[in-house]
């Protein structure tokens, strides 16, 4: 029970407001190669105040572009977001070549931020149990 009340009034506190996501090497091999490969979700949710700045590693040997930006192999872009907000951007990296971030208001203590938590944890808990 004490830890759901410190979940719940508990500021938010994380070790970065980064948020990866890495294009794996043979991205672009596999696309070629005719395999609908999804290595990004088709929608990125972040948290003003607490995990705000989306970064994109580009481990693949070909360029990809996110947006405007140009992501060499072997580079990283950090793009950071300050307000509350819905953006689209064009992504070579998805397979539908567009990806969405949503920058969600940070939850207000109580549910809102037990629940945030706990979906948090929720959306980790299978690379917690991955090899």
């Amino acid at each position: 029970m004490a830890l759901c009340a410190w979940a719940a009034l508990a500021p938010l506190a994380l070790p970065s407001r980064d948020e990866l996501f890495e294009i794996p090497n043979g991205t672009w091999a596999r696309r070629m190669a005719g395999d609908k490969v999804e290595i990004l979700p088709a929608e990125i949710h972040l948290t003003q105040g607490a995990n705000d700045v989306l970064l994109l590693r580009n481990k693949d040997s070909v360029p990809q572009i996110f947006g405007p930006v140009l992501i060499m192999p072997g580079q990283s872009f950090r793009l950071p977001f300050e307000t509350v907000s819905v953006n689209d951007f064009a992504c070579t990296a998805h397979a539908s070549g567009q990806m969405r971030v949503v920058v969600d208001a940070m939850p207000s203590a109580g549910w809102p931020r037990l629940k945030w938590r706990a979906l948090r944890l929720w959306a980790r808990a299978p690379h917690m149990f991955s090899t």
